[in-house]
Order: structure tokens, then C-alpha cells, then sequence
């Protein structure tokens, strides 16, 4: 049985990917910071840790206690929306520190084990805004086009070791929690400048334009089936209508 490890399962991306890596007879386990056994079917093979990419020690007790991999998935991120004159640099780097560095922290956690057995394959899941950027969305586009260089690079260093990289790079998601959380983070320190007021409502205007194509929670979960399964598949792979359209 393989075995696939999966950061940020409490919501969204995270929880439908360790469904349905459950669905077909994995071995799931599935990390967040608090442990939710009631959002998941029961199973024989689901493992929930509890796990936050920001801190060594949590890492390293969620690997010591996860055992032997095949597949891990790095899904665990947090969104920012505002304009970069709004943002305090300290929530610069709380988007960086858990999107770049938990992802780069959770790599140099599973390499060892990956690297003794010369087998191993992570997915690092980050976003189409890195293909098409979008207005006020700087802070967390550079975050995940952070993550998108360095997998590009990794998938080189680690050929020789027969550790395979991919990326999977999800649209825009309606179905999920990640934009009201965005909003949340935004209104917990005092919204968007005045000065940018009325551009930012420009802008949601355009985004809640009706008739957009949009990205499904189930396509992420296929897309990082597609690329666990799937040893030919390239080392980018846009998830959900939009990102496919943005991929042309």
C-alpha cells in the first residue's frame, strides 16, 4: 500500500486530496495544526497529525511519527489580499514563512528517508497567479512563484537520487474557505488603504464576474492524483478551468 503525507487538511485543497487519495485504498495521512477526525470518513488508512510548517519541532515529530513515505504533498498555505502599501512586513513574512518556508521545511524533513530508499515524490501545490498575477495579490503571488522556482530547481538537485518534483497550480476556487480567510487576515489589520478603495472594488467586481471559468476543489485532488500516479506526467500541472486556460 502507498502511503501519501498531506499538509493543510483541515479545509479546502487539503481535505478533498486526502479523500480522495482515501477513496482509492492509500494509506492518507493527513496533517493540520488541530487534528479533526470528524471532517474525514472512517478509515483503517487514515493517520491524522497534528503539524504546523512554521515550526521544526512540529515537523519533526510529524515525520518521526509518520514513518516511511511514498508521496507528500505540500498543500498547507495562507492567502493575502491587499495592496503591498498596506501590508506590515511582519505579515509579509507570516505568508512567506508558511508558504515558501513551511514547503521548503517540509522537503529537507523527507529527504533523508527519500534519498536512503532512491525513491520519493513530492508535490508542492501553489497557484495560477503565477502564470497570470493578478492586482493586490502581490505579497502571496511571490510567495507561491517562490516555491514554483525552487521546485524547478529541486526536480534537477534530486534526478540523480530518484526523487521526482512536481507542481500543481490551482485556479481560482469558489467551493472553498481561502478567499473569506484572505478577507478575514485583511479586516483583522484595518482593510485596504483609502487610497485604495475604490481600485480594490474594481477589482472584485472583475473577479465576481459571472460566466469565468473556475477551479473546482475535485480538480486539485485529481491534479495531485494525476501527478502521484502518474510517472510521465510533467512537472507542471495547472488544476481547474482557469488554470488550464491560463496554461495555453
Amino acid at each position: 500500500m502507498n502511503t501519501v503525507l498531506i499538509t493543510g487538511c483541515s479545509s479546502g485543497f487539503g481535505l478533498d486530496i486526502a479523500k480522495h487519495f482515501l477513496g482509492h485504498g492509500w494509506k492518507v495521512i493527513a496533517t493540520m495544526r488541530s487534528p479533526r477526525p470528524d471532517l474525514f470518513p472512517t478509515s483503517e488508512n487514515l493517520v491524522l497529525l497534528p503539524l504546523d510548517v512554521t515550526k521544526d519541532d512540529s515537523v519533526a515529530r510529524a515525520i518521526e511519527a509518520a514513518g516511511p513515505i511514498d508521496v507528500l504533498v505540500n498543500n498547507a498555505g495562507i492567502g493575502w489580499l491587499n495592496a503591498l502599501e498596506g501590508t506590515p512586513i511582519d505579515v509579509v513574512r507570516s505568508v512567506f514563512e508558511t508558504n515558501t518556508f513551511g514547503t521548503m521545511r517540509m522537503v529537507q524533513a523527507v529527504l533523508p528517508q527519500f534519498r536512503a530508499r532512491r525513491a520519493g515524490l513530492i508535490i508542492n501545490v501553489t497557484s495560477s497567479v503565477t502564470m497570470k498575477p493578478l492586482p493586490l495579490l502581490s505579497v502571496y503571488t511571490a510567495s507561491k512563484a517562490a516555491v514554483n522556482a525552487f521546485t524547478k530547481s529541486l526536480a534537477m538537485e534530486l534526478t540523480p537520487f530518484g526523487i521526482a518534483v512536481k507542481i500543481v497550480l490551482p485556479g481560482a476556487a469558489p467551493d472553498t474557505s481561502f478567499g473569506t480567510t484572505a478577507l478575514s487576515r485583511l479586516e483583522d489589520h484595518g482593510g485596504f488603504p483609502d487610497a485604495y478603495a475604490d481600485f480594490a472594488e474594481t477589482v472584485f467586481t472583475a473577479m465576481r464576474a459571472p460566466g469565468a471559468p473556475k477551479t473546482r476543489s475535485l480538480d486539485v485532488a485529481e491534479a495531485v492524483w494525476y501527478a502521484a500516479t502518474n510517472p510521465a506526467a510533467p512537472v507542471r500541472i495547472p488544476a481547474g478551468a482557469d488554470a488550464l486556460a491560463l496554461a495555453d
